[in-house]
């Protein structure tokens, strides 16, 4: 069994470490939330206090997936030093257009084989383990990374070096947001004018307007549940950002992006950043 070093076990980051235990040692970090931490602790991970404790460990893998680029700057110039040259990093968090790159020169100046691979999802095909992932790395260091992405991914694309695969899966999450926000605004709309919401899903489902995000927010909306997308308002904000940068050159995605993320910039100002997304269709004063 392979050792996996795993930093950031929170929504999505739980449910992947939790299958990769079903196929090797796992050491988790110190996390903030302690709940997932416990939980993954009793059936059989390892918790380390600090990163130089990975001294001692002979980790072929160290995953990390953390809540926005300049996170993870910081941890990968803590933690490149405790690492050896024959660790595998694969770095599952969502970047901003530059951050794969900073991140793979930060481990390439201690000769580390550094990978990215976004995933699509939540916390439920997480912990399912039928994520889809977006990879980008060294072409003969795909299959390695395979080894232990199967442990939570459905299917996994290379998409070439690690600046592809990083605006591919903001791409990714620039279609899937867009269509979010319109599920949240459609839902807002027909609560406004009195709509039967059930019959209206109904109608939506047969047609072009059917989507993963409808089926997620429908579900448990109609009954008056409004937590079926789980991905909160201020995460949403900072990857619109993202995108938004990623799309400047380009009119009218930047156009449409832009207008989005003002919409859950004005959310988070209310007071509802920790909100799920999905809770919004509930906030009448958003």
């Amino acid at each position: 069994m392979s050792n996996v070093g795993f930093i950031g076990v929170g929504y999505m980051g739980y449910g992947m470490a939790k299958n990769l235990l079903k196929k090797h040692n796992v050491y988790i970090f110190a996390h903030k939330n302690r709940k997932p931490v416990n939980k993954l602790i009793k059936i059989g991970a390892k918790e380390l206090k600090t990163y130089s404790e990975i001294k001692n460990i002979k980790i072929d893998c160290l995953m990390m997936c953390v809540t926005n680029t300049p996170i993870a700057i910081n941890v990968a110039n803590k933690i490149k030093n405790y690492l050896n040259s024959n660790t595998l990093v694969i770095d599952l968090t969502t970047h901003d257009k530059n951050g794969a790159l900073k991140m793979n020169k930060i481990f390439q100046s201690k000769k580390i084989s550094y990978n990215f691979c976004g995933v699509m999802g939540g916390p439920i095909q997480s912990e399912q383990g039928i994520l889809g992932g977006i990879y980008g790395g060294k072409k003969n260091d795909f299959p390695k990374c395979k080894k232990y992405l199967n442990s939570f991914c459905k299917s996994v694309f290379n998409f070439g070096d690690v600046s592809k695969a990083s605006s591919a899966k903001l791409l990714s999450n620039f279609l899937s947001l867009m269509t979010t926000t319109s599920v949240i605004e459609f839902f807002k709309s027909a609560k406004k004018l009195g709509i039967n919401i059930k019959l209206l899903c109904d109608v939506a489902r047969l047609g072009s307007g059917n989507s993963g995000a409808l089926d997620r927010i429908a579900n448990k909306a109609i009954n008056g549940n409004y937590k079926g997308y789980v991905f909160s308002v201020d995460n949403t904000y900072k990857d619109l950002n993202y995108i938004n940068d990623l799309v400047s050159d380009l009119p009218n995605a930047n156009k449409l992006s832009k207008l989005a993320k003002s919409f859950y910039k004005e959310a988070s100002k209310k007071g509802f950043g920790d909100f799920l997304v999905s809770e919004l269709i509930d906030k009448e004063k958003y």
